[in-house]
């Protein structure tokens, strides 16, 4: 009797594992395709430019996003779906109206941009939903309190002195200036003085060259594995030159959060044993330190290296952005800039000190400063995942399981909201104008119950450096080098950003 064909096949195993490979990719297909139309299905009610079936939009998204996106907003108002690659669609929303209904909801943050971010900042209060985040966000809170804020104010100016001390060293020599690479510096100086009270400063020991370089290409890989979709695929991603490069880095990340830990619990230990204990206030590492000892099943080790590096990451990156960007449109408005400095100027003297009540003294610096944040807005993205479907004002509807993007710069260069949205005025922000203001229009730190619970420090930081630095220097546009604005989780410059300065008379 001659074997069947079943039997000849189990006669051959490796012809059997290509068969059930084959299978399980033919699966992945239909299943993907299936999503696909359901996706199409779902969008028929919201137009876009054509894209590939392959490629999606690739031509100009990411790559010509902030050349093509104001002519996208005039064609498509409210909201576009822009295609990354076959299966994988990104719903882009740039009207103030859709982001307030989709702020005012509680929908997860289970996104793929949140999924890659997870994998080297970990579930902190950036990553989490639901009622974990709800537990965190009320853990971290005490640590932004008023009363601790107040004594930032002199950590931070700390900060700024030295900086700008590096400046006029550098000044003697080259009187142009890259600003992310000396601000980011700084931030992290302050970051490290007022959540982890850090001696001395590390902009001048250059102790922390390595958790930068590591920070800036961890985020630089996060944006091009975002805009990949093959490499939204864990494993494909991992076996990648790109994945292997990245786990370098995370490693580095991954460390200094370990030492910045272990180095807290020593010196509590020490000052413990010896009764020494002197501070005034609990420093934010202090208290995520105190919610793992009182509660260690519902705040375990990752909870607390997660969210350390969430805030080493979001507390100096989006203020080390904000102050970058305002400095620059500074430099390009001489007229606004001279303004800010004869305020400052008239409250603080020679500046040999600023307080917390002086912060709130300069109306025509604050105004410049949400000017340059509505411009330039540090986070430039907010994504949620839809968990059950949602009808738009204008009677338009999607339904659960889609992601959308709220594009925050977009929606702040929108010509709908704003008159003359690329001229920068600072007057939109007066006291009589502010009253016109959408309130989901001009949204730099995110809105609702999910805003970002940094705000104020980062704001108090802004102040901070652009006081101190305008009594001592004038900031002039570099012409030669206009910044080339990408995505890199914040928003930054492909060629940096470059400003010239000099002493002020």
């Amino acid at each position: 009797m001659e074997p069947s064909w079943l039997q000849e096949l189990m006669a051959h195993p490796f012809l059997l594992l290509i068969l059930f490979c084959m299978s399980l990719l033919l699966f992945q297909v239909i299943r993907l395709y299936q999503r696909r139309r359901r996706l199409i299905r779902a969008l028929h009610l919201f137009p876009a430019p054509p894209a590939h079936w392959f490629y999606g939009h690739k031509e100009f998204y990411p790559v010509k996003e902030f050349e093509v996106y104001h002519e996208l907003m005039e064609k498509y108002p409210c909201a576009i779906p822009l295609w990354v690659g076959p299966f994988t669609m990104f719903f882009i929303v740039h009207d103030a109206d859709y982001a307030k209904m989709l702020l005012k909801r509680n929908d997860p943050k289970t996104t793929i941009s949140h999924k890659i971010l997870e994998s080297w900042i970990g579930r902190g209060l950036v990553t989490l939903h639901g009622s974990k985040w709800k537990k965190h966000r009320q853990i971290v809170k005490p640590g932004f309190n008023i009363s601790i804020l107040k004594i930032f104010v002199t950590m931070m100016s700390e900060s700024v002195r030295v900086m700008l001390n590096k400046w006029e060293e550098h000044i003697a020599q080259n009187s142009c200036l890259e600003l992310f690479q000396h601000v980011s510096l700084m931030t992290l100086d302050s970051l490290m003085k007022c959540a982890f009270s850090h001696e001395g400063s590390i902009q001048l020991d250059s102790t922390l060259d390595s958790y930068l370089n590591a920070v800036f290409n961890l985020a630089k890989l996060s944006f091009q594995r975002m805009n990949n979709f093959l490499h939204h695929n864990d494993l494909i991603f991992k076996f990648s030159s790109q994945g292997q490069i990245f786990s370098k880095f995370n490693k580095v990340l991954q460390q200094f959060t370990e030492k910045v830990i272990q180095d807290r619990k020593e010196s509590l230990t020490d000052e413990l044993k010896q009764d020494t204990i002197q501070k005034r206030y609990q420093d934010f590492l202090d208290i995520l330190l105190s919610a793992k000892i009182e509660n260690s099943k519902d705040f375990s080790e990752a909870d607390l290296q997660a969210e350390v590096k969430t805030f080493m990451f979001a507390g100096h990156d989006t203020t080390s952005s904000a102050i970058s960007w305002i400095f620059y449109c500074l430099a390009n408005h001489p007229e606004h800039q001279q303004k800010c400095r004869d305020e400052i100027r008239e409250l603080l003297g020679d500046g040999s000190s600023i307080t917390w009540e002086h912060l709130s003294q300069m109306p025509y610096t604050t105004m410049c400063i949400k000017e340059c944040l509505r411009l330039y807005p540090p986070a430039p993205n907010i994504s949620r995942l839809l968990d059950k479907p949602i009808t738009f004002p204008d009677g338009r509807s999607l339904p659960a399981g889609i992601t959308l993007f709220i594009n925050i710069w977009a929606l702040h260069h929108n010509p709908y909201f704003w008159e003359d949205p690329e001229v920068f005025n600072p007057l939109r922000f007066s006291r009589e104008n502010s009253e016109k203001i959408h309130p989901y229009a001009f949204i730099p730190f995110s809105a609702g119950s999910r805003n970002c619970i940094g705000q104020h420090f980062a704001i108090i930081e802004c102040k901070v450096a652009v006081a101190l630095t305008l009594l001592r220097f004038e900031l002039a546009s570099d012409h030669s080098r206009p910044p080339q604005l990408v995505r890199r989780v914040v928003l930054k410059s492909n060629n940096g950003v470059h400003v010239f300065v000099k002493k002020v008379c």
